[in-house]
């Protein structure tokens, strides 16, 4: 993540936002993780790696199993990630970091996307609204 975030700042995001954070934070990881192999930095490739690993266990840990098939698809998704890096950790292997770094980007741009969809209907939701409103008392005038 670019910037360190409170705890109060944090308590303020929605679940899809630290959603889209966690995502943001993986990334970052897996992208640490490809410079210290480049580098012969084992040590903090494996730190690096072993964190992007908790960020998909979390990730995991929260997904809303009553949202339906995606859920499922999605925890498939992390437990392939989980596998791909603890092979690729083991293997000090800048590729399979990278197929993961692939995968997980596609994810978070669809998460992002659908996150801009979501605000966009309630934005308009609530103009609608506010039209309604506005029409019903100028009627009554």
């Amino acid at each position: 993540m670019s910037q360190l975030l409170t705890n109060e700042a944090l308590h303020q995001k929605s679940p899809e936002e630290i959603t889209a954070l966690l995502y943001e934070a993986c990334l970052d990881k897996m992208e640490a993780t490809v410079c210290a192999i480049e580098e012969k930095d084992y040590i903090r490739a494996n730190e690096s790696i072993q964190r992007a690993i908790d960020i998909l266990h979390r990730l995991g840990a929260g997904l809303n199993y009553e949202a339906g098939i995606i859920a499922d698809q999605l925890d498939q998704l992390y437990n392939y990630l989980v596998d791909l890096l603890v092979e690729a950790n083991y293997q000090k292997d800048v590729v399979k970091v990278n197929e993961g770094i692939k995968l997980l980007t596609l994810v978070m741009s669809a998460w992002t996307k659908a996150m801009k969809t979501r605000q966009d209907r309630q934005s308009k939701s609530v103009q609608q609204k506010a039209t309604m409103y506005e029409n019903a008392v100028m009627h009554e005038s």
